[in-house]
């Protein structure tokens, strides 16, 4: 009988161990054991199954029988593996919605990732020892699937084995209820507790939220469906002794597929444990392999690779801006405040103002070259009086305000006065010309500090 799924199953499976694999490296840097355990357990699982599903197409040989030891016992913990890692994610999440440090110290977070381990590792690990006591032979051989685990049904394979994947999820359904009623009660100060974690955004914390919500939907109820499928019909033998349940351990029982699909319980419980591996992976990938920390690590692989070949990136443009004024009136019309000023003076306000402008945007310049933030826009505004005019050019380079007055009768211009906005420190007023003035408007200006603001 030909086998419907091939060859989707194996091409879907071997890109759900790639997928999985993918997020791998920068969730080990931000030592989140949860993700990384997840995403193992995961990609494994689907490699294995994407092997079984090429190597036993059509066949029943035994080919590789130390494979299938293997495999037999990690598809065992994986069934296990995946529910605890979404345990240590929604108790991780827990944690944070509880309005604990995220930011934790090199001691405390070593023994977070040991707890973790012992949830996402010790147990499947726990669990495949535990199979060891029912299992009845050495393993079987499925056409069309490949090497499945074989489990002696007594009263003892329930809480050794069957249990698990539904105890875990009814944990984590415990947890995720913790967290949202947390997250609820203590939204207002949830923002700023994740600031204080450099790895964990707020967009990252939802997806996790997303990611353990969707897996407690599923594992109880396909892990429930499980213990039914594979019990259903099959009689419950009585625990006797080791010796009677192990009685003729290394037999491998083989079972065509002219069998197995004819019956549609079969059909369920096999075609489902195969599947559940690379869904998982994709769910995964599909919540994380898109983010914004995601496509910044694709777009280094890319150059990395691509380097070599004599590509490299483009270098970001920086711009140094640009000067505005607000509307002024023009030269040409007459003004009363403007008329009454003579000529000498409304020139050499023209000058000073040109000369401060020009010598501010060499600084911008100077602070680029320096790696400083690029500026943005300085803002002068000046309002004339029948004795001379007012000009207050705002600094973004150095965050503050200069107001300059200029003299008719005098000339020059006098009370260089700072007043710095945005919240920074207000310094003590020195008694010569700041740096900022000399930086901003040149040596070139005439300046006498008054007083701070």
């Amino acid at each position: 009988m030909s086998d419907p799924t091939y060859p989707l199953f194996p091409v879907v499976s071997f890109l759900g161990a790639v997928a999985a694999f993918i997020p791998l490296p920068w969730h080990l840097q931000a030592w989140n054991a949860g993700t990384c355990m997840y995403m193992l357990w995961a990609g494994l699982a689907s490699f294995v199954q994407f092997v079984n599903a090429l190597v036993w197409h059509g066949s029943l040989e035994n080919r590789i029988p130390v494979w299938c030891d293997i495999t037999t016992k990690f598809v065992i913990g994986a069934g296990v593996g995946i529910p605890a890692a979404s345990l240590c994610i929604n108790r991780r999440l827990y944690g944070i919605a509880a309005v604990r440090q995220t930011a934790l110290d090199r001691h405390e977070k070593r023994r977070e990732v040991y707890i973790d381990l012992a949830i996402g590792l010790g147990i499947p690990v726990l669990v495949m020892c535990l199979h060891t006591v029912v299992q009845g032979h050495r393993f079987n051989i499925v056409e069309d699937i490949g090497c499945v685990p074989a489990i002696y049904v007594t009263p003892l394979t329930f809480p050794l084995v069957f249990m698990w994947p539904v105890l875990l999820g009814v944990v984590s359904f415990i947890y995720a209820f913790m967290t949202l009623r947390a997250f609820w009660i203590r939204r207002v100060q949830f923002r700023a507790l994740l600031a204080s974690s450099p790895s964990l955004s707020l967009s990252r914390y939802f997806r996790l939220m997303l990611l353990s919500s969707l897996e407690m939907c599923l594992t109880v109820p396909l892990a429930a469906y499980s213990i039914y499928v594979n019990t259903h019909g099959v009689p419950v033998a009585p625990w006797i002794s080791w010796a009677d349940t192990h009685y003729d351990f290394w037999r491998v029982l083989q079972i065509p597929a002219v069998f197995w699909r004819a019956d549609a319980q079969a059909v369920a419980a096999y075609e489902m444990g195969r599947w559940v591996y690379p869904c998982a992976a994709f769910l995964f990938f599909g919540l994380f392999g898109f983010a914004e920390e995601a496509r910044r690590h694709y777009r280094a692989a890319f150059w990395c690779i691509v380097r070599p070949f004599g590509w490299t990136p483009e270098a970001p443009k920086v711009s140094l801006g640009s000067y505005s004024l607000p509307s002024s009136p023009s030269p040409r019309t007459p003004t009363p405040a403007r008329d009454f000023l003579p000529s000498y003076a409304r020139s050499t306000h023209d000058v000073v103002l040109q000369s401060s402008l020009t010598a501010a945007h060499k600084a911008a310049a100077r602070d680029v070259e320096k790696g400083l933030e690029t500026p943005t826009y300085l803002d002068a505004t000046r309002s004339q009086t029948a004795l001379g005019c007012i000009v207050a050019a705002h600094d973004p380079f150095h965050d503050c305000t200069h107001n300059y007055t200029h003299d008719a009768t005098q000339g020059g211009v006098h009370g260089c006065i700072h007043d710095f906005v945005s919240g920074a420190h207000e310094p003590d007023v020195p008694s010569t010309p700041t740096t900022a003035c000399s930086a901003c408007f040149g040596s070139d200006v005439e300046t006498d500090v008054g007083s701070a603001h």
